[in-house]
């Protein structure tokens, strides 16, 4: 499976945003990335250009690339409802409602996924089984649990040119 492994601050300084989690990066260059960063003036941005930018920001926080995207939003239009929320309910993994997962036990003991399970956060549609180390999916969020800070309207604009 593919995956972005360049730079994670860089793409955080692009969208002025930390988007794979806190970074200090932001804090230490508050301007966009390259060589002349902070005193390139750059002119007013085209409506394709915003919209463009969005889709590339969603990409980077869920963690796909172009083609698994790309399916996602085909497969987000023909579900009913309102196809941006559709969007941002459709994780990289489909699941239903009902649905567990668990840890498997070979991995149960490794120091990473316990540091990733102690930073968890709660979230209604999720019911965690710290003891065995499972979960269950309950529903789909709505899009006020999504605590992602994306536009998904400039995305459906983008797509259906």
């Amino acid at each position: 499976m593919a995956r972005y492994r360049g730079p994670k601050s860089k793409i955080a300084r692009r969208f002025n945003e930390a988007i794979f989690g806190p970074d200090k990066a932001l804090d230490k260059k508050p301007y966009g990335p390259g060589m002349h960063g902070n005193t390139r003036r750059r002119g007013k941005k085209s409506e394709y250009a915003i919209q463009l930018a969005e889709k590339q920001k969603a990409k980077y926080t869920y963690g796909v690339l172009e083609r698994q995207f790309a399916k996602t939003f085909a497969l987000a239009v023909t579900k009913r409802g309102v196809t941006g929320e559709n969007l941002l309910n459709i994780p990289s993994y489909l699941l239903k409602a009902g649905d567990v997962i668990s840890v498997r036990e070979k991995s149960k003991s490794l120091e990473n996924i316990n540091i990733s399970l102690a930073k968890r956060k709660s979230h209604n549609w999720l019911q965690w089984d710290a003891t065995n180390f499972q979960g269950t999916f309950l529903a789909l969020p709505e899009r006020e649990d999504i605590p992602e800070k994306i536009k998904e309207q400039l995305i459906v604009e983008l797509y259906s040119k």
